[in-house]
């Protein structure tokens, strides 16, 4: 059993907002931070005093490391010491479980990713135990674990619903808790993500952004306010009733035309093993769309329309600053990215402001790094809603 790393809680809600703010944007001085939060200097000095006296926040010469004395000067800067702890991140998938370690900051120091073998949950549990040990004999200073599965999660512990594992009420959090010593947040994979990219990756510092996700399957979260929008339907087949085309492809695992019959990786090796008789990889299926083999470009153009068609509708809508395009699948942007960029303009007001998408290119590690910001800001912070 790992031994449970000293946690910094209970913060109050004014010292977790000083948190927050030096942690995702710090080093900062004393007054940028006041003028962030619109604090007195008088409430700043209480606010940070417990923090720097727990060891969360430090306070640093010039940004680039620690002052000599605690105490210090008023113009020292705040900073918070990543490496004091370090976050255990899972992204579980139906055949492999990936994890990293992070700092504080959600820089990731480690991976470890190991088959799976059996969707029983106490095989999962006992499996991410035993990467649990295996990690933690290395980096000591694990305050916690984070794990994103793909499905419905209830109170960031409880497992409700996951066709990919085919679990229901699944109590996953108590489960790897038991075995590992150390406290565990369940998300779904997806939301994960969102905050990851909200807080340290392409959309820190916007107040409305969005993460759309092809892969597998497609996901999509909304920021507003800086903080993630969370829904009822998470994770039940965003895109499964979402129609782009009405006379597009039938596919099993989406209605006709929909975004996920159009645009997800089994719904596109489906097409082409239907029309042709064939089991190819998607990468295979973008290589021969590259080459212009005619059966395999009519799918991988219509897959463009429709993420163009999805990518437009969601900015004409939501109206973000950016739209980050993450996941397996976003091979299709080498492939078909004009067209996509063509289907963006043609379907937006011609005086509207261009779409800034950003196209990540990312593996299971990244969906790992999301599971690990979660338990940073869950376990450490004591934040409930994004």
């Amino acid at each position: 059993m790992t031994a449970r790393a000293p946690s910094w809680l209970p913060l109050s809600p004014g010292e977790r907002a000083v948190a927050i703010e030096v942690l995702v944007h710090g080093p900062l001085s004393r007054a940028d931070l006041a003028r962030r939060l619109d604090l007195s200097a008088g409430s700043l000095t209480r606010l940070t005093k417990p923090l720097i006296e727990s060891g969360l926040l430090i306070e640093v010469a010039d940004g680039s490391g620690p002052a000599e004395g605690r105490q210090g000067r008023p113009s020292q800067p705040l900073d918070v010491v990543a490496e004091s702890r370090t976050f255990l991140g899972f992204k579980i998938t139906e055949e492999m479980v990936y994890g990293v370690v992070t700092t504080l900051r959600s820089d990731i120091v480690a991976r470890l990713d190991r088959p799976l073998s059996s969707h029983d949950p106490a095989h999962v549990a006992a499996l991410l135990a035993e990467m649990t040990g295996a990690l933690t004999a290395e980096f000591p200073t694990a305050a916690g674990i984070g794990i994103g599965v793909g499905g419905l999660v209830q109170d960031r512990a409880v497992v409700g619903e996951s066709a990919f594992l085919h679990w229901r009420e699944v109590p996953l959090a108590r489960l790897v808790e038991e075995r590992t010593g150390l406290p565990v947040v369940v998300e779904n994979d997806v939301a994960a993500l969102v905050e990851a990219e909200s807080w340290f990756g392409a959309g820190r510092g916007l107040e409305r952004f969005v993460v759309l996700t092809i892969g597998a399957g497609i996901g999509y979260g909304l920021v507003l306010g800086g903080k993630r929008v969370p829904y009822a339907e998470e994770d039940r087949g965003f895109g499964r009733h979402w129609i782009i085309n009405p006379n597009g492809p039938l596919t099993p695992s989406g209605e006709r035309g929909s975004a996920v019959s159009l645009l997800t990786i089994p719904s596109i090796r489906y097409q082409i093993r239907a029309a042709t008789g064939s089991d190819k990889t998607y990468e295979e299926i973008l290589g021969l769309a590259a080459a212009g083999e005619p059966m395999c470009s009519r799918v991988v153009d219509e897959a463009a329309r429709a993420l163009g068609t999805l990518v437009a509708q969601i900015s004409n809508f939501a109206m973000p600053q950016k739209i980050l395009l993450a996941g397996e699948g976003v091979g299709l942007m080498d492939v078909a990215g004009k067209t996509v960029e063509e289907t963006i303009r043609v379907q937006r007001h011609p005086l509207a402001a261009p779409v800034g998408l950003e196209t990540k290119v990312s593996d299971f590690h990244d969906w790992a790094r999301g599971a690990a910001v979660l338990a940073i800001q869950v376990l450490v912070l004591g934040v409930v809603d994004g």
